[in-house]
């Protein structure tokens, strides 16, 4: 049998205790982590504390070792899973630590679901590193993070400006730090261009026909994403409204918004009154799918779609467009968070972008140029907004003016045009330079904690720190750059 490159024997496999969301569930954290322990089960045995809200299998464990070993054909996967309500708690990680004894602790999502878990990482780092898949929104550079950030010891960032925020939070401690780019990664398998040779293309073409509920249309704008405030669902339908308009009724009644995303969420608003107040039906078509699509289906989505359209005002990274590019579906987007990756803007040397101190985010349009796939939506205002745990962060709105330009602009190119373009998305997001592939992600994953593990100081008992005064806290990068 011919083993996957890099394959190690069980036996000799260093042993992963993951936290972070269930990988059998659909969310994109999940998502995500399934592609990670599926990607490197040749590398590493996994064994994780997956997590749900009121998890309906909490207090079993599966072992999915066979399917994976299946999926992969990988001969010996080692891959457990103990479900949980929530992602934790002192004591069941102190017991799985116990009874499992990993080589390394993973986690994923946001840092204020930890804050127990880092309150012992001296605990836990004096055996075993604390490794953190980790995001953030947006500047001004969160100070309030500092000491989750330094209770790690790999902090694998999932976007360009996430890790210039790692670096400029921790300053000098930036140096005792495995600190690396690891952005997120999709299946090529699993997006991709439908063609006549697609297998179930019949029933790709019937479920675009009752999506449309056997309406011409010839151009679909698509948004997939949650129905709550800063993912700017309202704005979209407004934008979709105003570029209906601006093209007139007889062509606006051959044009589609889809979005897929529950029409009420008491974290965002209702969408089906925000649409009967804004749309006429006559002209204005918008749709909405509720139910839950499989993958597959979800690919039937992107290719039934001209553009993906996220008008976030703070994303992370906005997973949505990373599989419209690999299923050949131009991207427009808000010029915010990770979203920026993706559109590859480039410097005046023509090279893709990078953040720091002086320039920490190309939110204020710095940069124009960007790749052929992607509409930038630069945001028209920029507030400081913030809660008790997290006292400020910048909100980037975008107009729902600007918004139906980005979709005018896709509509006014020829279907040979978006088609070209989207080609360009999927060439470029299975590169080597965007990193973007799940196998590329995979393997940053395998190589970033491999040096942390070679790398690793176990904590001492105890630190000796002289008394001085305190450095006051202040955010040292510029506000307007």
């Amino acid at each position: 049998m011919k083993f996957k490159e890099g394959y190690i024997k069980k036996e000799d496999r260093k042993k992963i205790l993951l936290l972070c969301d269930d990988i059998r569930m659909h969310s994109g954290i999940a998502t995500m982590a399934r592609e990670i322990v599926m990607g490197t089960s040749h590398r590493f045995n996994w064994v994780q504390l997956g997590a749900a809200i009121k998890h309906p299998d909490e207090g079993k464990r599966f072992d999915l070792s066979k399917n994976i070993s299946e999926q992969t054909q990988i001969p010996d996967a080692s891959v457990f899973i103990v479900p949980n309500s929530g992602y934790g708690d002192v004591d069941k990680v102190r017991r799985l630590i116990s009874q499992e004894k990993p080589d390394a602790l993973f986690i994923f999502t946001d840092p204020r679901y930890w804050t127990w878990l880092f309150q012992i990482e001296r605990e836990v780092r004096k055996s075993i590193p604390i490794c953190y898949l980790n995001i953030w929104d947006d500047y001004p550079a969160p100070l309030y993070n500092r000491n989750f950030y330094n209770s790690c010891d790999l902090l694998m960032g999932i976007s360009k400006q996430t890790v210039n925020i790692n670096k400029l939070v921790l300053g000098d401690l930036a140096k005792d730090k495995v600190i690396k780019y690891v952005p997120h990664g999709i299946n090529s398998n699993h997006f991709y261009k439908i063609d006549e040779a697609y297998e179930n293309y019949k029933q790709y073409k019937g479920f675009t026909k009752s999506i449309y509920k056997d309406k011409d249309i010839d151009f679909t704008v698509f948004f997939n994403s949650r129905n709550i405030r800063r993912k700017a669902p309202s704005d979209l339908i407004a934008g979709f409204r105003v570029f209906c308009d601006k093209i007139g009724k007889e062509k606006a009644r051959k044009c589609a918004l889809i979005l897929h995303t529950a029409p009420k969420d008491q974290n965002g608003t209702d969408l089906t009154k925000v649409k009967e107040a804004l749309c006429d039906p006559d002209y204005v078509n918008v749709y909405f799918s509720k139910q839950k699509l499989t993958t597959e289906q979800m690919n039937w989505m992107y290719n039934l779609a001209d553009l993906t359209v996220l008008p976030s005002s703070n994303e992370g990274w906005g997973l949505a467009l990373t599989e419209s590019m690999m299923a050949e579906t131009m991207i427009a987007a808000n010029v915010t968070g990770g979203m920026q990756d993706q559109m590859r803007f480039t410097d005046k040397k023509g090279e893709w972008i990078d953040f720091d101190a002086d320039f920490p985010s190309n939110h204020r349009g710095t940069y124009k140029n960007c790749g052929d796939w992607a509409i930038p939506i630069f945001p028209s205002n920029i507030s400081v907004v913030g809660s008790i745990p997290t006292p400020y962060i910048f909100d980037d709105r975008c107009s729902f003016e600007d918004i139906a330009s980005a979709i005018e602009e896709c509509y006014n190119l020829t279907p040979e045009e978006r088609q070209q373009r989207g080609r360009s998305a999927r060439e470029w997001v299975t590169s080597e330079e965007s990193g973007m592939s799940a196998v590329s992600m995979c393997n940053n994953v395998i190589n970033s904690i491999e040096e942390t593990l070679k790398v690793f100081t176990p904590r001492p008992d105890f630190d000796f720190i002289k008394v001085e005064e305190q450095k006051r806290d202040y955010v040292e990068h510029k506000l307007i750059y």
